[in-house]
């Protein structure tokens, strides 16, 4: 119960810190382009890197602090960096080909089930 309470706690936070970046940068660069979740996703897998870098050399920290950071911040702030994880896990393991299909399938597949959805709703109604 601790680690669910930890994850809703850190997704608060990184999805608080997601909204500031998000309004900030709609007002210094406009809202033209989507600059404030392409930062976001940049800065978000960079710091999932550096964070799992770190655990793999001390793995002194805390599982709490983990599951806080890792799933609950950095979940709230992005999932991106969630997926920019496992589709370098899997090329740096070997699975090359898997890491590829899982960014195309994950890319269009998004892409395909937004779409979907939009148009369900506009067709409901």
């Amino acid at each position: 119960m601790l680690n669910v309470a930890l994850v809703a706690l850190g997704g608060a936070l990184g999805s608080v810190a997601r909204y500031g970046v998000s309004v900030a940068a709609g007002r210094w660069l406009g809202v033209a382009f989507p600059y404030g979740t392409l930062f976001v996703n940049v800065t978000g897998s960079f710091v999932m890197g550096v964070l799992v870098a770190w655990l793999s050399r001390h793995l002194e920290m805390p599982p709490e602090l983990r599951v806080f950071l890792a799933v609950g911040v950095l979940g709230g702030y992005t999932t991106f960096s969630s997926f920019s994880l496992d589709a370098v896990s899997l090329w740096e393991g070997g699975s090359q080909a898997a890491a590829l299909l899982y960014v195309g399938l994950s890319m269009v597949g998004g892409l395909l089930a937004l779409a979907a959805g939009l148009a369900l709703v506009r067709h409901l109604g």
